[in-house]
């Protein structure tokens, strides 16, 4: 309840929420601990880019994750979950799932599932996932059984080579289960998006890595070619994993080249146009998360500012030199 409003004192637990604590429309759903004073949205009807946060822990160490792994035990965010879907309003387009890493939860995860199906038979799901979990065969299957009307799996592949993968998410044979969850996750009738974040440690065989899955994956749904977000792990490996976007544009311009004449669906997130080669442009597109979704001062007056996606709210803190508006 908002300060101003009309606060029935006969309603058990209601709250007086000062007004102008953060912007709340009717049917967001926010979560209130009374003895710390806290408020949390936990889903915002009006946003485009709501995800549910099942857990913190996760099997991989990213050298670049945004969100660095907790080892603690976060089993209350489940429960948590499963009474907050009823609650989400019907009309939206999609959530996404995301952690930590989802198949942690096991049974869990597919609990959380089919209560989507159930709820929110029309909101489209995007998990998160590193695959591993899925290399087993029967948990794989175990999902692709709730026949969820809409929901894609987004998973990291770094490199062709499995020591190059194992490297980036710092887990030894990572790559071999990513690999064997694709694979079951596409026999269990999943969608499966392959994601792809390119820094240093990854950008040089681009070209390669998009033979390979031309060549043993073409049945993926879609591959994501993405820019890196300077949070987390990302930020601290910074000195390491930065390259420039002007510096890599020909092998991204040539691993979509492959992807494309393979028929294999491509898109490229979280670069802006400016830095981009202008024949990649059509394979671009806005992904960034509107809260943290920003534009330079450099991009007042850009001819392509409607369609571009702009920046991270965490880019400030290595620029590109390519950032400039574009005069049409």
């Amino acid at each position: 309840m908002l300060e101003g409003g009309c606060l029935d004192v006969e309603v058990p637990d209601a709250y007086l929420l000062p007004a102008g604590l953060f912007p709340l429309t009717e049917g967001d759903v926010v979560r209130v601990e009374p003895s710390p004073g806290r408020v949390s949205a936990l889903y915002r009807k009006a946003s485009r880019s709501n995800s549910l946060l099942v857990t913190e822990r996760c099997d991989n160490y990213c050298l670049m994750c945004s969100q660095p792994p907790r080892s603690h035990d976060d089993s209350w965010l489940l429960e948590e979950l499963m009474e907050l879907i009823p609650l989400i309003s019907p009309e939206t387009r999609e959530l996404g799932i995301t952690g930590g890493e989802p198949g942690l939860l096991g049974e869990g995860l597919l609990r959380l599932v089919e209560r989507l199906k159930t709820h929110l038979p029309m909101t489209a799901v995007h998990m998160l996932s590193n695959g591993r979990r899925f290399s087993e065969e029967g948990f794989a299957q175990g999902l692709g059984r709730l026949r969820h009307p809409d929901l894609m799996v987004g998973i990291p592949l770094y490199s062709d080579l499995p020591e190059e993968h194992d490297h980036v998410v710092q887990a030894r044979g990572a790559y071999d289960d990513t690999v064997r969850g694709i694979l079951n996750l596409k026999r269990a009738g999943m969608r499966v998006e392959l994601r792809v974040v390119i820094h240093a440690f990854t950008h040089e065989r681009l070209p390669e890595l998009a033979r390979f899955i031309a060549r043993n994956l073409l049945f993926v749904d879609h591959v994501a070619l993405m820019g890196l977000e300077l949070m987390g792990f990302a930020k601290t490996n910074l000195p390491k994993l930065w390259v420039d976007p002007l510096d890599y544009q020909e092998p991204l311009r040539a691993a979509v080249r492959i992807l494309d004449r393979a028929g294999v669906s491509t898109s490229l997130y979280n670069h802006p146009l400016c830095v981009l080669p202008t024949d990649l442009h059509p394979f671009a597109r806005k992904s960034i998360s509107d809260w943290k979704n920003i534009y330079f001062r450099e991009c007042e007056g850009c001819s392509l500012r409607e369609a571009c996606g702009g920046f991270f709210a965490s880019s400030s803190l290595k620029r590109s030199r390519g950032i400039a508006p574009v005069r049409l």
